[in-house]
């Protein structure tokens, strides 16, 4: 008797408006805002014309918020489920930068230097209100946004009279973590899809 093995259905292919939204993100990522067109993305995705992505996307910025929204929720989403689930993290990198230690001071500049460059590179694609000089404060505001809410966990408990490291509590601050993230990099909330 033999044993066979279960047919695994096939994976869904992404729809149309993922494709495009894969492509957007490459060039926009590659090029910037201005840098591109409408039809090279269209050509990215393999579409025969610009009609389809028109079908999905009002126009070239709608296509771009949608584009930068979707990364965000995605970004912010990973992100606080990783420090819900590792609380401490925060604390622990605001304690090593405060620290008088020469080599811990160090570690976290080879650490997270890195990591802080590259988000000035992502935010330099953004086509909200900001000036390049602003950019850095930017980087430190949605830093605090995100890691702040964990490193101060135990003030914010005293404060609000509430676990903020409930499921609940987590749950109110990745919604308004991506309401804030997607205003202050300029997409419009209501921009975001068609229709």
């Amino acid at each position: 008797m033999s044993v066979r093995a279960a047919a695994v259905p096939a994976p869904e292919p992404p729809s149309t408006r993922d494709v495009i939204l894969d492509a957007a993100e490459r060039c926009f990522a590659e090029r910037g805002f201005a840098g591109v067109s409408t039809r090279e993305i269209a050509a990215e995705a393999g579409l025969r014309n610009q009609a389809s992505l028109y079908h999905h996307f009002t126009d070239k910025r709608a296509l771009y918020e949608a584009a930068l929204a979707r990364g965000v929720e995605r970004t912010v989403d990973r992100l606080l489920d990783y420090l819900a689930a590792h609380p401490h993290l925060p604390r622990l990198i605001q304690r090593a930068g405060l620290d008088d230690s020469r080599s811990l001071r160090t570690a976290v500049r080879t650490l997270l230097r890195p990591l802080y460059t590259h988000g000035l590179r992502l935010l330099q694609g953004a086509v909200g209100p900001w000036e390049p000089a602003d950019l850095p404060h930017l980087a430190t505001g949605l830093y605090h946004l995100l890691f702040g809410y964990f490193a101060n966990a135990a003030l914010l408990e005293v404060i609000v009279d509430e676990d903020p490291r409930s499921p609940a509590a987590v749950a109110r601050q990745r919604r308004f973590l991506k309401a804030a993230v997607t205003q202050l990099l300029g997409v419009a909330p209501g921009a975001r899809r068609r229709g």
